[in-house]
């Protein structure tokens, strides 16, 4: 059956993040599978993205993100469209209208939680306000028919905070672009050479923000005979370009495609010192590339790395505690292979076509167990 799914996101391009990452996947399962779609966003300018039809809303600045406002043509703009299920990507205050909105027009809506707030607040000295913003989480997510947490341990956090019919869906990743035969290619060899010359590469890809950490690199930059890669842009980057000024550091800016790939197949070992990640598609990637993984005991890398296995977790906010795991998998090729082979076998199921085929199953069955059906149904009743 063909369905109409109204997407409303609290980011979107130009922005560059794990959320417009996974919107813009399910845009793509959603045209492949012939469904139609439109979008809500603050960030998008433009009145198509394809075909499908976007809607701008009124946002508010904080920390260089653009944060949506609730505001009046929501509801009357998911009418009109007149969606069988309404899909709400990391909702907070446009998500959580969006979300209300959905039960008043008696359509089911899928919310998937993305992103910690709660877990930030600490990260911008905002730790006394955790209570109501977990509060505010658990009054957003209320009236959804279901919410989809990448972790069982964010389905846990969600869960005890009183919100219903929670169930784990994770992220895909793309198995074709990321692939560790990649790293043979003229290309990255060339990249790789202009770089670091013969030194070893390790690297951080992602946004420049304060959570990611990435001023922990401090930890390792002094590792002999290596030189170290930060792909991403955002708020920190100039903290970071002065901090590691005079060190083996080169900054790549944002990357996309066939450049972003290269740079993953460029790195000997990736590194991740965020402590705050619900998920970590970045991970996931470098997984893809076959690049060993070291990132920290907590949120999303637990359920992505087996210690030893296809990765190594270091203590969170103890960087000297990645070191070790660092210099062991850049001076040991064995051990290097090994856990780049197991990396890639971790995320061999995890296409976005297998992971956002589950995403449609959950369409499916909350729009065939809404009563009534769905908006359209009703109005041409």
């Amino acid at each position: 059956m063909s369905l109409r799914v109204a997407i409303v996101t609290e980011s979107f391009l130009p922005a560059l993040n794990g959320v417009t990452n996974s919107v813009l996947r399910v845009i793509e399962s959603l045209e492949s599978a012939g469904h139609e779609a439109m979008l809500i966003s603050p960030t998008y300018a433009e009145r198509y993205y394809g075909n499908v039809e976007c809607f701008r809303a009124p946002a508010l600045p904080f920390k260089q993100f653009a944060v949506g406002l609730p505001n009046i043509y929501l509801t009357s703009t998911l009418a009109q469209f007149q969606p069988d299920v309404v899909h709400v990507a990391s909702p907070f205050w446009l998500g959580g209208q969006a979300i209300a909105a959905a039960a008043r027009l008696r359509v089911p809506s899928v919310a998937v939680y993305q992103t910690d707030v709660s877990g930030y607040l600490a990260r911008y000295n905002m730790q006394f306000a955790r209570a109501a913003v977990d509060r505010m989480i658990a009054a957003i997510h209320a009236p959804a028919t279901i919410t989809l947490a990448p972790t069982p341990a964010s389905a846990s956090y969600l869960t005890k905070l009183g919100v219903k019919n929670v169930e784990v869906w994770g992220r895909g990743v793309d198995l074709e672009l990321f692939h560790p035969d990649r790293r043979l290619t003229p290309e990255v060899s060339a990249m790789r050479q202009m770089i670091a010359g013969d030194k070893r590469v390790v690297g951080f890809i992602g946004r420049l923000a304060a959570e990611k950490q990435v001023n922990q690199f401090e930890a390792l930059v002094d590792l002999p005979n290596t030189h170290f890669v930060i792909v991403g842009d955002g708020p920190e980057r100039a903290n970071l370009e002065a901090r590691f000024a005079g060190k083996p550091v080169t900054f790549l800016g944002s990357l996309l495609g066939d450049d972003l790939a290269n740079a993953y197949a460029m790195l000997d070992v990736f590194v991740h010192f965020g402590a705050e990640e619900t998920f970590g598609q970045t991970i996931q990637e470098a997984q893809a590339s076959g690049v060993p993984v070291v990132a920290p005991a907590s949120g999303g890398p637990l359920f992505l790395i087996q210690p030893g296995v296809n990765g190594f977790l270091g203590e969170p906010h103890r960087p000297h505690t990645f070191r070790p795991f660092v210099e062991n998998l850049l001076d040991d090729t064995h051990l290097r292979a090994r856990i780049a082979e197991a990396s890639r076998r971790s995320v061999r199921l995890k296409s976005w076509h297998a992971n956002n085929a589950v995403l449609l199953d959950h369409y499916d069955r909350v729009v065939a167990a809404a009563k009534p059906v769905g908006l359209r149904e009703r109005q041409s009743a």
